[in-house]
């Protein structure tokens, strides 16, 4: 990729420009991604992760437990007509779902903030990867926790305690694809770096 981008030229990018730009970016994407949402209750979030997930190239979604159908009228308005670039399964069991996810090439790896987990930018997230995220109030059960092949969590500085799953997953997308695109983790092994300890 050159040096020229929207800083350098001085204007917003018409949309031919946009165009361009995420061809350039789809031609150096090569991992999968998928996402795994276990009882997302609330439509609107629902439909927000659609939207993001079709901007990073998921190509597929399971909605396990009660999460809210991407049909519903409040995720179709969020997600703007995106859910027609992502396959959607439908589990009754997120550890069910995660199974498949497994069965199907993908590394589950838990979107938590949960006893063991590593920091964001050091989960191994590189590789065919499927986040998984979970209900808005309590998050990921145990039994997905349990059944992921590592947990992470987003680390955040400010007095909030967690973010909206929506946010969330889009900055847990964005960090995949950043993995993929230029390098592994930050650091060896998920280790907190020396001065954050």
């Amino acid at each position: 990729m050159s040096g020229r981008g929207p800083a350098s030229s001085g204007h917003q990018l018409r949309p031919t420009e946009v165009k361009r730009l995420n061809r350039q970016w789809r031609r150096q994407t090569h991992a999968r991604l998928a996402l795994l949402l276990d009882s997302v209750t609330q439509p609107f979030n629902v439909g927000s992760i659609i939207r993001s997930a079709a901007a990073f190239g998921v190509e597929r979604i399971w909605l396990a437990g009660s999460t809210a159908p991407p049909g519903h009228r409040s995720a179709r308005k969020a997600s703007l007509g995106t859910e027609r670039f992502v396959i959607f399964d439908e589990e009754p069991s997120a550890v069910a779902a995660a199974k498949t996810a497994v069965s199907a090439g993908f590394r589950v790896v838990a979107v938590e903030l949960a006893d063991g987990a590593v920091p964001l930018h050091n989960a191994p997230l590189g590789a065919d990867v499927c986040l998984a995220l979970g209900n808005e109030d309590h998050g990921c059960s145990p039994a997905l926790l349990a059944a992921a092949a590592a947990v992470t969590y987003i680390p955040q500085v400010g007095r909030v305690g967690s973010l909206n799953v929506a946010v969330a997953a889009a900055v847990a997308l964005a960090e995949a694809r950043r993995q993929e695109w230029f390098g592994q983790p930050a650091s060896a092994h998920g280790a907190v770096p020396d001065d954050l300890a």
